[in-house]
């Protein structure tokens, strides 16, 4: 197996502008972004994060996905080693016109996020019927 089939990808930080104000981390979700003729689909590899750590939301044409990892082990559990990198996920996408806005839906399972952002029936392709003047 060669180097350029096989690549180890490290989880990239977020570079904020500024001095945080909490001292929390936070990674870029790796995406998989697909297109169909009807709508957009987004998928977010979120690994540690249930459906009530995740957090979405839209404002001027930004989408904003925030996901809190929960704590690895119990109240009564002793750390032996430690090699997940903690920290919480943030990702911004800007949205074009041609998405329904009001119709996106979101769901989470297994550490993946997936979003599904129809697109506006202007938008779809269609097929224009040819008619005898």
């Amino acid at each position: 197996m060669s180097d350029k089939e096989m690549k180890v990808q490290h989880k990239q930080e977020v570079q904020q502008a500024g001095e945080p104000t909490k001292p929390e981390r936070y990674f870029v979700p790796a995406v998989d972004i697909y297109e169909s003729e009807e709508a957009v689909h987004l998928r977010a590899e979120m690994p540690g994060v249930d459906k009530d750590g995740v957090e979405i939301n839209l404002e001027n044409d930004t989408l904003t996905i925030r996901g809190v990892k929960a704590a690895n082990g119990g109240e009564n559990e002793r750390v032996l080693l430690r090699e997940f990198e903690t920290g919480h996920y943030l990702r911004r996408f800007t949205i074009a016109e041609t998405i329904d806005q009001e119709k996106i839906e979101a769901g989470m399972a297994d550490g993946l996020l997936k979003l599904t952002l129809p697109k506006v029936e202007p938008a779809r392709p269609r097929r224009i019927e040819v008619k005898c003047a």
